[in-house]
């Protein structure tokens, strides 16, 4: 059983997940007003990340035989100056779930819950790889600037993204 705590920290952790990929909808949903495809096949995929991930915890909180809690959320930011300003603000969510699994992980060192520190050790790594690949991207962006060419090409390559599960 786990300490409800860190039972409550999980759940809120999972709701988090689903509040991000809702927020990577409304980020999909600029780039297609903006008929940039590409980008908005981009956040697509991103948003089916989050809620793999979303059900990873949820998953993981009904193999300890606990209940999984969902919960509503606020609405997303909808409003972008720019592409750029889209992928800024991607990162900065990202980093705010970073900072989210890190204290998730506190508390489950501080509660000696072994099998939640073995569990939350895929989403630290992959938070690494997260926010490594939107400050790439925002280099590139802002490297690009007004070259439109390169930016085509950038939503070209996005286009293909796909999101495969481990």
């Amino acid at each position: 059983m786990l300490n409800e705590k860190l039972l409550d920290a999980l759940n809120e952790q999972m709701n988090y997940e689903f509040y991000a990929a809702h927020t990577y909808m409304a980020m999909a949903a600029y780039c297609s007003s903006e008929s940039i495809d590409g980008f908005a096949n981009f956040f697509l995929v991103q948003a089916e990340e989050e809620r793999f991930h979303a059900m990873k915890f949820y998953n993981f909180i009904n193999a300890l035989g606990e209940r999984a809690t969902i919960t509503g959320f606020e609405t997303p930011n909808n409003q972008f100056s720019s592409i750029l300003d889209v992928f800024e603000k991607a990162l900065t969510q990202e980093k705010e779930v970073t900072k989210r699994i890190y204290q998730l992980s506190d508390l489950a060192w501080d509660t000696r819950e072994h099998a939640t520190i073995n569990f939350l050790k895929w989403f630290i790594e992959e938070q690494v790889e997260e926010e490594d690949m939107f400050d790439s991207i925002i280099h590139k962006l802002k490297r690009i600037d007004d070259d439109s060419n390169t930016f085509f090409m950038m939503d070209d390559e996005f286009s293909k993204r796909t999101f495969t599960p481990e």
